[in-house]
């Protein structure tokens, strides 16, 4: 029987350990990377070494499955940005807003599985690790982006109005793109059927389908949607931005959460 759990990773193999489920996704699975642009297998970013980066491995028994990347606020890089919490999504919405007294923000990105462990007990895993790790660490609100699966600019436009059509647009927070990029002119990964877009038009929203990510922030983390599409020129797809209060996360998912109590382990 497969034993699995949560580690804070704390070693330069459990680091390593979460780079290469990265790549594993996002350059073998997604096709989103080229050996060309990682030679070695590994999906990295210059904010994975900050002191103030905190990475998620979930392993079924000693193979990593999963990991999540967590940014807390960094003075550094906001100074060196001129932004205000030193996260990487500033680098591309306005946060000026966003925030009050007695709020932490931290950014949540780079969540990953295994194709095959998709549908298996690391997805609550992760999130119960990253609830458990933020809550010791006096995160009061999770900021991220979720993956629309499409470069194509109308179907995420018409994933975003799903979502608003929903309820799953924050009613507090509206945030606006700093530095917006262009997206193909010709989409090569569409999300939604000719038919999906024909249904959109006459305003039957009812019964079309969401990206995964999205549905899965907003159903079990609480997470509500703060702006319009983004398009990620580094992956080739869109995102749709969120903030997650901790305190109100649904009352299933934290019943989940208990019931896997005892899964975040720490080196040492």
């Amino acid at each position: 029987m497969t034993s699995m759990h949560c580690r804070v990773a704390t070693t330069q193999k459990e680091l390593d350990d979460a780079l290469r489920v990265r790549w594993a996704v996002f350059g073998g699975e997604l096709k989103l990377m080229t050996a060309k642009s990682s030679p070695s297998r590994r999906e990295v970013s210059c904010f994975d070494t900050l002191e103030t980066t905190v990475h998620l491995v979930v392993y079924a028994d000693r193979e990593p499955v999963a990991t999540l990347r967590m940014l807390m606020v960094n003075p550094e890089v906001a100074l060196a940005t001129g932004g205000r919490l030193g996260i990487e999504l500033e680098q591309r919405l306005d946060l000026s807003g966003v925030g009050g007294p007695g709020q932490v923000f931290a950014e949540t990105t780079r969540f990953c599985v295994l194709e095959r462990w998709r549908h298996s007990e690391a997805v609550a895993h992760l999130q119960a690790g990253i609830h458990a790790e933020s809550r010791r660490r006096g995160v009061t609100h999770w900021i991220a982006a979720a993956n629309l699966e499409t470069d194509s600019w109308e179907d995420a436009r018409l994933s975003a109005q799903v979502a608003a059509h929903r309820g799953w647009t924050s009613p507090r927070w509206r945030v606006r793109d700093s530095e917006p990029s262009e997206a193909p002119v010709l989409p090569s990964s569409p999300f939604y059927t000719p038919a999906d877009r024909e249904r959109a038009r006459w305003g039957r929203l009812d019964g079309l389908r969401m990206p995964r990510a999205p549905c899965l922030f907003a159903r079990k983390m609480g997470a509500r949607f703060i702006s319009g599409p983004l398009y990620d020129a580094s992956f080739g797809r869109f995102t749709l931005p969120l903030i997650a209060a901790l305190d109100e996360i649904p009352a299933s998912t934290l019943e989940r959460f208990r019931a896997l109590d005892g899964i975040l382990r720490r080196a040492g």
